[in-house]
């Protein structure tokens, strides 16, 4: 089927095909998938230039010479674009727009044949063509609102056209990927085939639409002219969507609402006019903070995603584990292990325990059954979780977490048991959230083979692991056992060990700065509500309820012994978290807190106000105060930044990206900001040390470090534009 060349780019290649065909091919050198970077761009006018000016073609048919389709723009090449002003965003948006108008109006019909992934602009390059025939392997979608921005190559304006407003405004502000059955119901696709007939499916198309059987004019027609919507269609379906984006989305994610604006504005106008509407609000979100945040967070996922195929390479690779310990965490472990392939074996010392953590991990195979797994596969699954009360084969296995009670003197005796019981060169990880590695360490023959693998609650839905390692953790261990979770489908943070850790280390000083904040008389509630709209899942308070009172309580001990000068009571003055604990009000976990718990009619606990609490804090109150928006955002993040940075110093973790996403994946810390140094960079440091001057009365937690200082001098940010 034979080829002379019209086009020959490094991303694009354009050839001639027997009967008067052209097709038009992504497949970028050197790279295992497409994507569109400036140079994509470039190549796709030029190819369209030549394809314009050959008398010769009859039709077009765009492939991939790839696995995917188009997996989106160059996401790197985000950064230094966005730095411009509105109006250069909106211009080069435009700009861009007029090499995919020109696919669009080649004076021949035009098939995409989507034979995997085509996301962002990759699906917008399909919609310039007059139809689309997708593999039974492929899916869809407009990703962009998860970066803070919307579609800008045309996607507002050619989908709704296509497939109608209401339609189009789901996908878009959803985010999500679209699977063949879902495009082919909405129209976005003209048919879905086998993946090894696309090609012959989508030519046949062509030649249909060829010989007049498909009217490619009218299909144009109605992707550059004007949305197909009379006023009071247009009303509800705007009106509708944007209260339920907003609803959904809240006031710190604007993309989707903006992109539904985008479409309703343009809606009466034909497709150029409308591609300049799009690419002025693509300008105006492209500009917001929370893009700048969600495009660094998608940026530093890839990088930690590549550090941790680096563990892999290192590591020992893990063909079966062990869990000591089970109940409901040792039960979350084993699941995670044996779902994702490796087989696990379970000990306990009691019946009752293993029972408990068996049922566990049946609990969350069965959720799965229907979804992504049969009953039989969920029944095998579960068949490689062994439970047992001795060592028999411990032998076997390359990697054993013990996850018994957070006590040292218990977890000492059973990690030097299991030492004793595994072949030589086992690594040996514990699942604490406090105690020092170093510490639990002395009770080990072979420290090297020892460190420390910090899941969190709970385990199948928590997608970071810190990866703890001691003064004499090999780099093997570590490799290893980072390797290990991220076969279990979890990020891996390689940290140092101290007291705390990464995330608990700082997360407490948020809650110091809760605790000082109650002292001089704020509202608990008041402080939840404020923090939640700043964007935390859940403010101090609920936070504490949820983790458990007790815990708290436990890890706050083991910080304020490890770090006295900023996180030890030096007053002497009982703290709101000593008042609920000495009330054994611990929480969610016995039903009373900071709040009451009562059960909502799916079984989950559901808060409630409890008047007696402020009866309760009101003697280690200093009056009420109804306190600021400000001087409460303040009084918690600013702790926490500073923590931050201190373990950025000390070492705890290599880069500003671990640390930020440590943050973000073990505590919530809103996405749209980015994580506590992003944020830090978002105000300016000189606006950060302005405000720990203010709060400088409250003592060491708000004190700046030498480091910040110089940042600020020097006019510096943690993560570079």
């Amino acid at each position: 089927m034979s080829n002379a060349p019209i086009y020959q780019g490094q991303s694009i290649q354009v050839e001639k095909l027997d009967g008067g065909f052209a097709e038009l091919r992504f497949d970028r050198q050197g790279d295992a998938i497409n994507k569109f970077d400036a140079r994509t761009v470039k190549e796709l006018g030029e190819a369209g230039e030549a394809l314009k000016k050959d008398g010769s073609i009859k039709g077009l048919i765009v492939t991939s010479g790839k696995d995917s389709f188009i997996v989106g723009a160059d996401i790197t090449e985000f950064g230094a674009n966005f730095q411009k002003s509105e109006e250069e965003i909106a211009g080069w948006a435009y700009e861009a727009n007029k090499v995919f108008s020109a696919i669009e109006d080649l004076p021949y019909p035009t098939v995409t044949a989507i034979n995997g992934l085509a996301l962002g602009g990759g699906f917008e390059m399909a919609l310039s063509t007059d139809y689309r025939v997708m593999s039974t392997s492929a899916q869809l979608g407009f990703p962009e609102v998860k970066l803070g921005i919307f579609p800008g190559f045309g996607g507002t304006v050619r989908f709704p056209r296509l497939v109608g407003a209401d339609n189009a405004i789901e996908w878009i502000a959803a985010g999500e990927q679209q699977k063949p059955e879902a495009a082919l119901k909405v129209h976005a696709v003209d048919a879905v085939v086998a993946p090894d007939k696309v090609k012959a499916a989508a030519l046949k198309l062509l030649q249909q639409a060829v010989d007049g059987k498909y009217d490619w004019k009218a299909r144009r027609a109605q992707k550059t002219g004007k949305l197909q919507l009379n006023p009071i269609e247009a009303m509800m379906v705007f009106s509708t969507s944007k209260a339920f984006i907003a609803g959904k989305a809240g006031k710190n994610y604007p993309a989707p609402l903006a992109a539904v604006t985008a479409i309703e504005k343009a809606a009466g106008k034909t497709r150029d006019e409308a591609l300049k509407i799009e690419g002025q609000g693509f300008a105006k979100v492209a500009k917001t903070t929370q893009a700048d945040a969600l495009i660094g967070l998608f940026l530093n996922d890839q990088l930690i995603k590549k550090k941790g195929k680096g563990y892999v390479k290192a590591g020992k690779k893990v063909e079966h584990a062990a869990v000591l310990g089970a109940g409901i965490m040792g039960g979350g472990i084993s699941y995670q292990s044996a779902i994702k392939g490796v087989p696990v074996i379970m000990k306990d010392i009691a019946d009752k325990a293993l029972d408990l953590g068996m049922d566990e991990a049946n609990k969350l195979l069965s959720k799965q059954v229907g979804k992504k797994l049969t009953a039989e596969k969920a029944g095998h699954i579960l068949s490689t979780i062994r439970p047992t009360l001795n060592y028999g084969d411990f032998k076997t296995v390359d990697v054993v977490v013990e996850a018994v009670v957070e006590n040292p003197k218990i977890k000492k005796s059973v990690l030097a048991e299991v030492e004793s019981q595994v072949k030589e060169g086992t690594i040996i990880a514990s699942n604490t959230s406090s105690i020092s590695i170093d510490e639990l360490a002395t009770a080990m023959k072979h420290p090297e083979n020892f460190l420390g693998m910090h899941f969190f609650n709970p385990v199948h839905r928590m997608p970071l692991v810190e990866v703890i390692y001691g003064e004499k953790t090999s780099k093997e261990a570590i490799a290893t056992v980072a390797a290990y979770a991220a076969t279990m489908g979890k990020t891996p943070i390689v940290v140092k060990n101290c007291p705390g850790f990464l995330v608990n280390r700082i997360l407490f000083p948020y809650f110091y700065g809760f605790l000082g904040a109650l002292r001089d008389g704020a509202d608990f509630v008041k402080i939840d509500k404020v923090m939640e709209g700043f964007g935390w899942p859940m403010g101090p308070a609920y936070l504490q309820d949820v983790v458990g009172i007790d815990t708290s309580h436990h890890v706050g001990d083991v910080l304020a012994a490890g770090y006295p000068d900023r996180m030890s009571n030096t007053t002497g003055e009982k703290t709101a978290l000593d008042v609920m604990y000495e009330q054994k009000r611990f929480g969610q976990k016995n039903g009373i807190g900071f709040y009451k718990y009562e059960t909502d009619p799916k079984g989950k606990p559901k808060k409630v106000a409890d008047p007696t609490t402020y009866e309760l804090l009101k003697p280690i109150q200093k009056g009420q105060v109804d306190m600021s928006e400000e001087e409460i955002i303040d009084r918690h993040m600013l702790p926490m930044i500073i923590e931050t940075v201190r373990c950025l110093d000390d070492g705890i973790v290599e880069t500003p990206t671990e640390a930020d996403m440590g943050l973000i994946m073990g505590i919530g810390f809103p996405p749209f900001r980015g994580g506590a140094l992003k944020y830090a960079d978002t105000i300016g440091m000189q606006t950060i040390l302005d405000k720990c001057a203010k709060y400088a009365h409250l003592g060491k937690l708000y004190e700046p470090t030498e480091s910040m200082k110089k940042m600020a001098a020097e006019g510096k940010t943690y993560f570079p534009k």
